[in-house]
């Protein structure tokens, strides 16, 4: 199983020709999953004008259970897993998809420089 970080999902629904070729490979033959806090993190940003969506969060989740891509919930134990991340990275969002990936022991799909240089204990694919 993997889990996509949020312009993965953004890309994957609006935009493809912006992910690799290795992720979209990826995506076609795994169980693929995105982080409510994904969802949030896209709510925020449209609330703050800050990203132009052409559909509602409920849409967009619609869609990705459409597509197949389970969205994954926090647990305790993910918010227990970000107190075992560096403090490297402030994006409280960014940090919670990183404990999801580490404590579901699952592959992390995103292009973000900052998630592959800063969090080494999380396994990651472009």
């Amino acid at each position: 199983m993997v889990i996509i970080d949020t312009h993965v999902l953004i890309w994957l629904l609006y935009d493809r020709n912006k992910l690799s070729e290795r992720a979209m490979r990826t995506m076609r033959e795994a169980e693929v999953c995105v982080s409510i806090a994904s969802l949030w993190e896209l709510s925020i940003k449209r609330s703050k004008g800050m990203i132009d969506l052409p559909h509602s969060i409920p849409q967009i989740a619609n869609r990705c259970l459409e597509m197949g891509i389970e969205i994954l919930g926090i647990t305790p134990e993910h918010c227990q897993g970000i107190q075992k991340l560096p403090f490297f990275h402030k994006d409280p969002f960014d940090r919670m998809i990183v404990a999801q990936a580490i404590e579901e022991e699952m592959v992390l799909i995103t292009c973000d420089e900052k998630i592959r240089l800063g969090y080494p204990m999380v396994t990651w694919l472009w």
